[in-house]
């Protein structure tokens, strides 16, 4: 059981809206709050379960009413002097929170059931939480005011999630008050005493400092070394402590840091198995979270007495995750830590490593704490699923091209038999895999075949989709290629082609293929992959490599007015691209994309434009190009995009599976992204997406809400604007992904009216 303060997510006041108390429901794992008067007298408490009961018994439901009218005042509580075993046998039967009272009835702590997670700041630590990652800043400001803020400021550059300091009080902390002339002293604890006495700051600029941590948004924590300094965290407001590995040991003051009820780090440098064990007992006992550290304290520590795999043993004494504080040179131990499951990372922080003071030699500088940041949330990005296997979007991109397939070498009549002398395993692997072989003989043949052709999932599915004739409130097409061209037309009544090219389609004549004109519109999507590896790039800062994007896309540009002619009811074609700007290892700086802009700006000077439209598509933050992972800059960011646009008098491609992956990625609102833009965009591609990378995506099997989207459609882009599926892969198998995909999309299109 622990026992902890009361977090604002779990308390409303009696005088507060229906709605007020939901939104907390809502943003607490629990799914109850408790509710108090002005005084923090106890009401009751709200579940989501008694507000379904409400709704239930209403006829007219207003949620801007009082919470009063639905709060459950039977709801079971403690008073916070109750035995610790009778606290405990309240849980049960549902109840995983008891609220402690005074008293008086006031409402003052929180009894939890077990300890899932450590909690403070607003976040929570737990097994499927982020690093948190702690820059020690301890006395490396060298009692310096001004230095202390450029280590917080360093701090935050480097991606740390919290600065720590330590605090103490020498005069009640020594045993000789903190004189460091005292010549009875050992060496060391002079040294030690006198390095204190110069190096520390005044109780009022720590303060200072850790209010400056919350301006630059970085959270403060500090270790108290003595009561007296614990008092004054205290009156300061600090949200939970760091108990040293010094401090281990010593019951009576992790006692009176408990009375705090706030969470506690532990180091367990210096320290035995049975001593851990004991202080973990103690902190069970006092119902408080914690966290321990495995910790080696020497400075530095010699990689052979760090012993990293005892990290394990560890959660197991302590039944908790646990995390790591490393005196160690580098920062490689620190990697490995984090990926054996560490989740707490500590690692000493300076500015400079020749200054007196020994945790100056084994601190990180910024750039070294910066790399170890990197590399550990690569790390546990890289950790996954532990239960589970999938294909990211890249390997089945490559497995498409790479692997192997199920294809018949005759030609079969729909309803015949399908034998195994007529299946034979070819590249590339775009169809059924040949280990789905057993599953297709003596099967019926579901369509015609005809030698060559790929089997493909659908023909071991029940049921069979078929294109037809489909209804939009908005104008709706389909990713074409010359050679499908005239089987789309015949197969659907679509109102416009989106011609997507290949390099080697630049050198085909469309006289052989346009035989007549059409009566619908296109658009043009240009190739991304030219010749010799070359990913069309408008804005490479390599000038020679720039020309040649720019010769490429002037012959797409060439090639759509040759195609226009056969299109008599697209007056001005739209020429889709993407227009470069990724990067290999990382995303670029602000100040290096501000750049790239520009540069495309110029590359667009050169090109000859007349009669066509450029419209840049909107990007994911994790493109794939070559099988492999990339990182896109620019055309992600809703105010670059619309910047862009105004300054250049652009439109867009709005691409809604990039857009929701780069949402996705940097914790924007989709539906803010989607205002923003609208009024710039001037063609649609519709299709669905998931996490971060994994785009194209067949229409609900993605996350994105397609009932609301076409709310957003509707109220943010013009309904002159059309849209195409732009289902990955959607024309195998004579387009049976795009029809898939139409008639979901109708389903909720036509309904919300797009």
């Amino acid at each position: 059981m622990i026992i902890a303060n009361v977090k604002n997510n779990l308390l409303v006041y009696s005088e507060e809206s229906i709605l007020t108390a939901l939104n907390k429901i809502e943003s607490n794992r629990h799914r109850i709050v408790f509710a108090v008067n002005e005084h923090s007298i106890l009401q009751g408490c709200i579940t989501d379960g008694d507000f379904r009961r409400w709704i239930l018994s209403k006829g007219n439901v207003s949620l801007n009413e009082s919470i009063s009218s639905i709060i459950n005042r039977n709801c079971i509580r403690e008073n916070i002097s109750s035995n610790r075993t009778k606290i405990i046998s309240r849980f049960g039967n549902g109840v995983e929170l008891i609220p402690l009272v005074d008293d008086e009835n006031r409402f003052v702590a929180i009894a939890f059931n077990e300890q899932e997670s450590l909690s403070f700041a607003n976040l929570e630590i737990n097994e499927s939480s982020p690093v948190f990652i702690i820059a020690e800043i301890g006395n490396n400001h060298n009692g310096n005011f001004e230095l202390a803020k450029q280590l917080v400021d360093h701090a935050v550059e480097s991606g740390a999630n919290c600065a720590k300091f330590q605090m103490r009080d020498l005069n009640s902390l020594y045993s000789n008050s903190g004189n460091k002339d005292d010549h009875k002293e050992d060496l060391g604890s002079q040294y030690t005493l006198d390095l204190l006495s110069r190096n520390q700051l005044k109780t009022e600029e720590l303060f200072r400092i850790f209010d400056y941590c919350h301006k630059k948004k970085i959270i403060p924590l500090c270790t108290p070394w003595d009561y007296e300094s614990l008092q004054s965290l205290e009156k300061y407001g600090m949200e939970a402590y760091k108990v040293a590995s010094a401090d281990l040991t010593n019951h009576d003051f992790i006692k009176q840091i408990g009375e705090t009820r706030k969470p506690i780090i532990c180091s367990t440098g210096m320290s035995t198995e049975d001593e851990i064990r004991e202080t973990v007992q103690l902190i069970k006992n006092l119902g408080i979270s914690a966290v321990f550290l495995h910790c080696n304290s020497t400075y530095p520590a010699p990689f052979k007495d760090i012993h990293l795999s005892y990290l394990k043993k560890l959660r197991d004494i302590t039944g908790f995750v646990v995390g790591y504080s490393g005196h160690e040179r580098g920062y490689n131990i620190a990697l490995a830590a984090a990926a054996m499951g560490a989740k707490i990372i500590e690692k000493h922080f300076t500015l400079d490593k020749t200054m007196e003071g020994s945790d100056h030699k084994v601190s990180l500088l910024p750039n070294e704490f910066a790399e170890m940041v990197k590399g550990i949330r690569e790390i546990e990005e890289s950790l996954g699923n532990e239960t589970s296997k999938s294909l990211s979007q890249g390997e089945i991109l490559n497995r498409e091209n790479l692997a192997k397939s199920l294809v018949i070498n005759r030609d079969l009549a729909m309803g015949e038999i399908i034998l195994e002398e007529m299946i034979e395993v070819k590249s590339p692997g775009k169809g059924l895999q040949p280990n789905k072989k057993k599953e297709l003989i003596g099967r019926l043949a579901k369509r015609n075949y005809k030698k060559g052709d790929f089997f493909y999932q659908s023909d071991l599915a029940s049921e069979t989709v078929i294109s037809r004739n489909y209804s939009f409130n908005r104008k709706w097409g389909l990713p074409v290629r010359y050679h499908d061209l005239e089987l789309m037309k015949t197969k659907t009544n679509l109102d416009l082609v989106e011609f997507h090219f290949s390099y080697k389609d630049l050198e085909l004549n469309p006289e052989d293929y346009l035989t007549r004109n059409e009566e619908i519109e296109f658009i043009v999507h240009a190739p991304e992959l030219f010749s010799g590896d070359h990913v069309l790039d408008l804005c490479s800062t390599d000038e020679k490599y720039r020309n040649h994007s720019i010769q490429e896309m002037q012959r797409v540009i060439d090639l759509t007015l040759k195609v226009k002619k056969y299109f008599p009811k697209t007056q001005k074609p739209l020429i889709i691209t993407n227009i470069g700007g990724f990067s290999f290892n990382d995303f670029i700086s602000s100040t290096k994309k501000s750049e790239l802009y520009p540069i495309f700006k110029e590359s667009l000077g050169k090109l000859k434009m007349d009669g066509i439209e450029i419209i840049p598509q909107t990007m994911p933050p994790f493109p794939w190009h070559f099988g492999g992972q990339r990182f896109h800059n620019l055309f992600l960011n809703p105010e670059e995009i619309i910047e862009f646009c105004e300054q250049n008098s652009f439109r867009i491609c709005l691409d809604v599976s990039h857009s929701k992956l780069a949402c996705n990625y940097f914790h924007w609102s989709f539906k803010e992204f989607l205002e923003k833009v609208g009024k710039y965009v001037a063609h649609l591609h519709i299709v669905d997406a998931r996490g971060i990378d994994d785009e194209g995506l067949q229409i609900d099997d993605g996350e994105i809400d397609f009932i609301a989207l076409g709310d957003y459609l509707e109220k943010y882009i013009d309904p002159s604007v059309g849209f195409i599926p732009e289902i990955w892969q959607g024309h195998k198998n004579d387009g049976e992904g795009f029809w898939t995909a139409l008639e979901r999309l109708e389903k909720y299109f036509v309904r919300r009216k797009i």
